[in-house]
């Protein structure tokens, strides 16, 4: 009894952490829509890549608690992807900090 509660109340906050990720992931495209409608042209701001960051790591740890491979493989991917993209606007403010300055 006690063994079939613990495994309940393990399922439903890993439910809970998948939703949690789920619903970050999600709001990356909200955030994503309003920045565009600020600035009257389609641009991502880096919240966007924030949020996928958080919402696709804790997708990743929901993915291997359910052990899925297809998931997995799929959240890994996009995480590189994020953070590359985090790096290269990194990068262009460094550049564009150092041509001001010169």
């Amino acid at each position: 009894m006690i063994k079939d509660n613990f495994v309940s109340s393990t399922n439903t906050i890993w439910m809970i952490i998948g939703m949690t990720g789920q619903a970050i992931f999600s709001a990356r495209f909200v955030l994503q829509w309003i920045y565009s409608e600020y600035r009257r042209e389609s641009a991502i701001p880096m919240s966007f890549w924030y949020a996928s960051i958080v919402g696709g790591a804790t997708l990743f740890a929901y993915a291997i608690y359910r052990r899925d491979p297809v998931f997995l493989v799929g959240q890994a991917f996009g995480l590189f992807v994020y953070l590359r993209n985090i790096e290269l606007r990194f990068r262009e403010s460094r550049q564009a900090m150092e041509s001001r300055s010169r």
